[in-house]
């Protein structure tokens, strides 16, 4: 077969294998399962009305079937089609022996080193004796460039494409050469679309392009993320700018790193309001800003009223250090009354957080001051200057929907007597693991376990002790219902075990999902009684737009129903 009937060839295979598959009614088709499914999955059917147009639908459905198994290798079929409408219609196939790849001629010319010439070349996937597939030989392609363009080479290019078909023999020589260009260098920073930020701001996202290093393309995907994911800009492009490169060492073109931002409105007013079966209704306001000062400053800061709880906050974030670095203080003013007892609560601390590939760590030093009060007992007062550190492991960020993944959390933490009216050390972790059982099942397991080193519980803080029940606890008991019992109300424990199991059903073609679940838990401060208590029951899953929801009926102590439910505005 010549070259140019070969690539029209190919190329009408091509276009006919990438149509969007059309839903019309089509008739039997006799052919290998996996032909016959691509060719009623591609092939457009309808009934001829006259003797003019039976010609032209047959002309048509054997020139777009033929191209369609040649996508697949089959250069030589036969196709039949008898009857006379779609009821009756009948499309036979034979399509005929399979080419197979006979050999691969893959050059890669430019001023490349050897090693990775060499390197390239190795893992080309399409061998000798293998099926030819066009996917298959435009993927492959399609990596090889990629390779080169993705280190050192970004103007790599093909210059030479050819697939020779031999449809006498059923074989495919495949020929291809790519040209890698010349080795590329990072030149400086260019940043356009600033007016409210300095260049160092966005130079704080950078850890990896410096003028001199070798070209990458992931350095440059990685930042363009860092700065999107930035309160900073809504709108981020980040590449090197080869019109502008100029001559560097060793043969190599230095171009710089153009950065083209738009800058996000810094100040914002958000309004909301919510339920939960665990603190009740809330409405909240809050004020965000990027600018704080105008020294590119972050503050959250809002009003929160909940039934059971209501909090006053500001927690001021600056701009992240050169290793990723995040340093932020805040203040926090809360009351609440769950379970009979009246927390009045005053806070204040400093943080560093930093990302180190999926891990978040965290260290916060902060000062808290506590009045409790228990309905039948006397009011306390705590004070506490506490150290903690945390470690939490998300290997998927964002939205997991029915798919495998995990997400864990360690705390450590504590606080010296002289500073604080107890010594203690707290110790908290927590697991949940996400498993696909089947196309419609899965399984969420959680964990959660704390322990407080401390002659008492005396003078510690209720926010460093361990209350359990409720949603995202032991359902089937009120929220925060496990604890000590003191008078008439439940103060936190040393110590905290609570365990999950969740079987979830998705219903076909649709959002919803069915779950049973039984938790297991508890919160005390006697080791020698501590049991756990035990719920159990159904719920309701809707995977929303916002994320996925949960209705839950349980029962523990007593039938309980569990929800939460926030609404922006």
């Amino acid at each position: 077969m010549s070259a140019p009937a070969l690539s029209c060839r190919l190329l009408l295979a091509t276009l006919a294998a990438s149509c969007t598959p059309l839903q019309a009614a089509a008739p039997r088709i006799e052919a290998p399962p996996p032909l016959a499914a691509l060719l009623q999955r591609y092939l457009h059917w309808e009934t001829p009305r006259d003797a003019a147009e039976r010609q032209a639908f047959l002309r048509r459905v054997t020139q777009e079937g033929e191209a369609l198994l040649a996508t697949e290798g089959y250069f030589e079929p036969r196709l039949d089609l008898t009857g006379d409408d779609l009821e009756t219609l009948v499309l036979q196939v034979e399509p005929g022996r399979r080419s197979v790849i006979a050999a691969t001629r893959i050059h890669i010319d430019g001023p490349l080193p050897e090693s990775r010439r060499q390197e390239l070349l190795d893992t080309w996937p399409l061998r000798p004796g293998q099926p030819f597939r066009q996917a298959d030989w435009s993927a492959a392609k399609e990596a090889l460039l990629q390779a080169l363009l993705e280190r050192d080479y970004p103007a790599a290019r093909i210059t030479h494409s050819l697939a020779e078909v031999d449809a006498e023999h059923a074989k495919v020589t495949l020929e291809l050469t790519l040209h890698s260009g010349p080795p590329y260098r990072f030149g400086a920073l260019q940043m356009d679309g600033l007016m409210r930020y300095p260049p160092e701001l966005v130079a704080r996202y950078n850890s990896e392009i410096a003028p001199g290093k070798p070209y990458a393309e992931a350095p440059l995907h990685a930042l363009q993320t860092r700065l999107e994911n930035s309160p900073y800009f809504n709108a981020v492009a980040v590449r090197i700018d080869q019109d502008a490169a100029t001559p560097g060492p060793d043969g190599s073109l230095v171009a710089p790193v153009r950065i083209h931002l738009r800058e996000r409105q810094p100040h914002q007013i958000g309004l909301g309001a919510g339920v939960s079966s665990n603190t009740g209704a809330r409405v909240e306001v809050n004020y965000r800003s990027a600018d704080l000062f105008r020294q590119a400053w972050q503050i959250n800061s809002g009003i929160r009223l909940e039934q059971l709880k209501q909090s006053a906050y500001a927690d001021i974030f600056l701009p992240p250090a050169q290793d990723r670095s995040q340093y932020a203080f805040g203040v926090l003013l809360e009351r609440s009354d769950i379970q009979n007892l009246v927390l009045q609560t005053r806070s204040l601390g400093i943080s560093r957080s930093r990302q180190q590939g999926s891990i978040d760590l965290g260290l916060n030093l902060g000062y808290i001051e506590e009045r409790q009060t228990p309905e039948g007992a006397p009011s306390r007062r705590t004070r506490a200057l506490t150290l903690n550190s945390s470690w939490t492991w998300q290997p998927f960020r964002g939205q997991i929907e029915r798919r495998e993944g995990y997400s864990s959390q360690v705390q450590l933490g504590g606080s010296l007597k002289a500073v604080s009216d107890q010594n203690f050390i707290r110790l908290y972790g927590k697991h949940q693991h996400s498993l696909i059982l089947s196309r419609r099942n899965s399984l969420t397991l959680r964990a959660e376990g704390g322990i407080v080193l401390a002659p008492s519980r005396q003078g510690i803080p209720q926010n460093f002790l361990f209350r359990a029940g409720g949603t995202q606890s032991v359902r089937g008991y009120a929220y925060q219902r496990l604890g000590v019992e003191q008078g008439e109300a439940v103060l936190g424990g040393r110590y905290l075990a609570t365990l999950s199991a969740e079987l979830t059903h998705w219903l076909a073609d649709s959002p919803w999902g069915i779950a049973a679940f039984v938790d297991a838990g508890n919160a005390g401060d006697d080791k020698a009684g501590f049991k756990l208590k035990t719920g159990y029951g159904l719920g309701a899953r809707w995977k929303s737009p916002a994320g996925p929801l949960g209705v839950d009926i349980a029962y523990g102590d007593s039938w309980h129903l569990h929800f939460a439910l926030a609404l922006p505005f």
